[in-house]
């Protein structure tokens, strides 16, 4: 793998409709990536009053908050946390420039993405590693 850019490693968001939820994936992925390193995970989960459901202006802060110019690698739960991403996303200057939406499984990608980025990988590469994880079987 290629090494990130010269500002830091790839930077990783976890949106998720339940702020606890996103914040113990958050925790996972970083322990199971041997303490995240390098990387700056942020959870965007809930809503800005607590409540279950998305937030634009949480998703925003977070993406800020761990972009260093590598990128942002943002996986989402279900579908409405998909579309406010996406709608960020269309708006094109709410979120730090090199931000993605990645298509992976909420967990298992945000393990492989933490760890992919802890390595010094590329926003593509980290992007992918979360891809590959759909592929993981359990039986």
């Amino acid at each position: 793998m290629s090494g990130g850019s010269e500002h830091g490693a790839v930077g990783i968001v976890l949106v998720s409709h339940s702020a606890a939820v996103a914040e113990a994936v958050a925790e996972l992925a970083k322990g199971l990536a041997g303490g995240g390193g390098t990387v700056r995970v942020a959870a965007a989960g809930g809503t800005a009053d607590g409540g279950l459901g998305t937030s634009s202006e949480l998703v925003t802060a977070a993406a800020h908050t761990v972009d260093r110019g590598a990128g942002v690698a943002v996986l989402a739960d279900l579908g409405s946390a998909v579309l406010t991403v996406k709608a960020l996303l269309a708006d094109g200057d709410e979120l730090p420039g090199n931000t993605r939406l990645v298509d992976a499984p909420f967990v298992e990608g945000a393990v492989a993405a933490v760890v992919s980025a802890s390595t010094g990988a590329r926003l593509d590469e980290v992007e992918a590693a979360a891809a590959e994880a759909y592929a993981y079987r359990k039986v």
